[in-house]
């Protein structure tokens, strides 16, 4: 039962790769949908706890630039933007609560009207463009990082042990 090496080596880059490369730089449409409501069951749809703690972000991003009565929308999607961006692995992610959460939040400090965001911040059918926006380095509870970086080192050791030992 011979193996190429090389075959092995292409093949456990490319699944790192994958890993690595997992990130999209829109926010997708869908994200609004935990800001508008629900109108359909969800008692079987549970979702995971969000791995970001977005009871400990830095708000004023959107509260200072995005101010009532008339809440410009240039200023309100594009300070939206500047704070959801960097979240947006773990905001588009519908298997978590994290949409609803970081909305519960910015409304809870903003007091902002219902909806505001999804019916003043369209940019077209991908979602909101993170591009161009600076992105920052955050951390997930989770550790949701810590664990693709994990998965990729342990894929990567068993591929040079099974060449080493070959």
């Amino acid at each position: 039962m011979t193996m190429d090496h090389g075959l092995l080596l292409v093949f456990l880059s490319a699944a790192v790769l994958a890993g690595l490369a997992s990130a999209s730089p829109f926010l997708s449409d869908s994200v609004f949908q935990g800001s508008v409501g629900s109108t359909g069951r969800s008692l079987l749809q549970a979702k995971k706890s969000c791995p970001v703690s977005f009871e400990f972000q830095n708000y004023t991003i959107i509260t200072s630039k995005c101010k009532g009565p008339k809440f410009p929308a240039k200023e309100c999607c594009d300070s939206f933007k500047e704070f959801a961006c960097p979240f947006a692995e773990y905001i588009n992610d519908e298997s978590n609560d994290c949409a609803s959460t970081m909305f519960s939040y910015i409304n809870l400090y903003g007091k902002y009207p219902p909806g505001l965001f999804a019916n003043e911040c369209r940019e077209g059918k991908l979602g909101l463009s993170c591009e161009g926006v600076a992105q920052k380095d955050i951390t997930a509870n989770a550790g949701q990082r810590v664990q693709n970086s994990l998965l990729a080192f342990i894929l990567l050791t068993i591929g040079l042990a099974a060449l080493w030992f070959h």
